[in-house]
């Protein structure tokens, strides 16, 4: 592609419309694309059985591609609430990915001066799209061991009075469960809207999903992503009708595309092989953690998602050693409370052998 011609004269654009913020909010970055073994970003390292792939793609071939989606696909998502375990006095809402949904969300309640409360650190996303919308964001630290600070939450809560609390469950990118008690307190004490973010049910096995009917102020968000098909950006979230109702007024009309869609339709009759992954997966966590653990050198901390959090001494030389061998990991040791920590993603057993060989070598020149 040809480089973009100057504009006549040398002028440049004038930049003034936009808003004064946006200037100074950083991008969400997403790392070039790596060659080597790629264990950064929580995908299901699995590919979906030849079989599977030969059939999905008959499904797929026969796409209306020259039509719109349903704008809202009642069938698919009846299907969908039936396979997740979604009660039936909760309504559900599709977007295009998770990330569509948080931001939904924040804008609903977008009040001036409204603020968003999350633990921290945590997903990006909450304190970015926070700031998309013109929303003050309120981190609150999370205890040295990664455990709520309920004590300083709630009291955040009391002051703030936030009109949305996000809380990773487990967290990202730490990688713990909060307690349920901890969880519930929140929920006791919020004014607003209390989102709890299940991205990593498949590992997790522990959901708040049957507890919409209890919390009113209660929506619980998933993700098809981190059960296998993080490329097809499918996400949802069940709340109270009401709830559900006035936030779908926001979405934009056909989010979910049709290839997503029948996409999804068709791995729905096959949940047990994309269960039977991510089982495997919680099996190689337990795996990697205890070699990880066993390293002289490292700490790991427990983890119920699938990746795991681990400190080092040099981070940065760790990384870039781990790089130049071809395994690419997360360095998140710049984040609050995170000083020494990268995260690497539970991968196959061939990858994760591959890993641990690599992190030796890179422990050793690091010393």
């Amino acid at each position: 592609m040809s480089a973009a011609r100057p504009l006549p004269g040398g002028a440049r654009p004038d930049l003034s419309v936009l808003r004064e913020d946006l200037q100074s909010i950083q991008p969400y970055v997403v790392p070039a694309p790596h060659t080597g073994i790629k264990l950064d970003a929580m995908e299901n390292p699995f590919a979906l059985p030849a079989e599977l792939q030969d059939t999905l793609a008959q499904r797929l071939a026969r796409v209306a591609l020259n039509r719109y989606p349903p704008a809202n696909p009642q069938a698919f998502k009846a299907r969908l609430a039936a396979a997740m375990g979604v009660p039936d006095t909760a309504a559900l809402m599709l977007g295009n990915g998770s990330d569509e949904l948080i931001h939904l969300v924040i804008q609903a309640c977008a009040k001036p001066g409204a603020t968003v409360l999350s633990p921290w650190p945590s997903f990006a996303m909450y304190e970015l799209s926070a700031r998309f919308d013109g929303c003050r964001f309120a981190p609150v630290p999370l205890q040295p061991d990664f455990r709520l600070d309920t004590p300083a939450l709630l009291a955040a809560i009391a002051d703030h009075r936030p009109a949305v609390v996000f809380l990773s469950y487990p967290n990202n990118p730490t990688g713990n469960l909060f307690a349920r008690d901890d969880v519930a307190a929140v929920l006791r004490a919020a004014p607003g809207l209390v989102v709890i973010d299940e991205a990593y049910l498949p590992f997790a096995q522990d959901t708040w999903m049957p507890q919409i009917a209890d919390w009113p102020n209660l929506l619980v968000l998933r993700t098809l992503s981190k059960l296998g098909l993080a490329g097809i950006r499918l996400g949802y979230m069940a709340g109270a009708p009401e709830w559900i109702r006035e936030i779908d007024k926001l979405r934009p009309p056909y989010n979910v595309n049709v290839l997503t869609l029948a996409c999804a339709d068709f791995l729905l009759d096959h949940l047990p092989v994309l269960n039977a992954q991510a089982t495997e997966l919680r099996s190689e966590r337990g795996r990697l953690s205890a070699a990880l653990a066993a390293q002289r050198g490292v700490t790991a901390f427990e983890s119920a998602a699938n990746f795991l959090l681990f400190r080092v001494a040099q981070p940065d030389a760790v990384f870039a050693g781990l790089k130049e061998r071809g395994i690419l990991i997360k360095n998140v040791s710049k984040m609050h409370l995170l000083t020494g920590c990268l995260r690497v993603t539970v991968g196959t057993p061939a990858e994760n052998d591959a890993f641990l060989q690599a992190l030796k070598a890179a422990l050793d020149e690091s010393r």
